[in-house]
């Protein structure tokens, strides 16, 4: 149901320029220059700094995640919000930052796969609100 992809090879090389942020990048002797087209696509390995793509029409049940999340949409309508009725819809640009352990649904509307680059102060995990509920 759930489809988790990153870019390795950006995430990586990203993740140093932006823990650099309002500082002067160190002279480097090439510049980093992927196209979208040319991003190879793994399984998300344990990170906090991704490029994820999630498939249209995917739809994640009430959960949360254990570290405040950070996402910005670059492709696709993504959708979030504390229940199915009350979630709003996210579209290219717009920035959706989700604390730790707050409980919620979210997918990715029909019509395109949505891509967005997303961090977080833990690793990622997804925890179902039917495992979280006490025995």
């Amino acid at each position: 149901m759930r489809i988790f992809f990153v870019a390795v090879a950006l995430a990586s090389l990203w993740t140093p320029m932006l823990a650099q942020e309002g500082t002067q990048r160190p002279k480097s002797e090439a510049p980093l220059m992927v196209s979208f087209a040319d991003l190879k696509w793994v399984e998300l390995p344990e990170r906090n700094t991704q490029i994820r793509k999630v498939p249209a029409g995917t739809d994640n049940p009430l959960h949360s995640h254990s570290s405040e999340i950070k996402n910005v949409i670059i492709s696709g309508v993504w959708y979030t919000g504390p229940n199915a009725a009350s979630a709003k819809d996210f579209g290219p640009g717009s920035v959706v930052i989700m604390p730790a352990d707050w409980l919620h649904v979210s997918g990715c509307r029909a019509g395109s796969d949505c891509v967005f680059y997303q961090e977080g102060k833990g690793k990622f995990d997804f925890k179902s609100a039917a495992e979280q509920r006490p025995k």
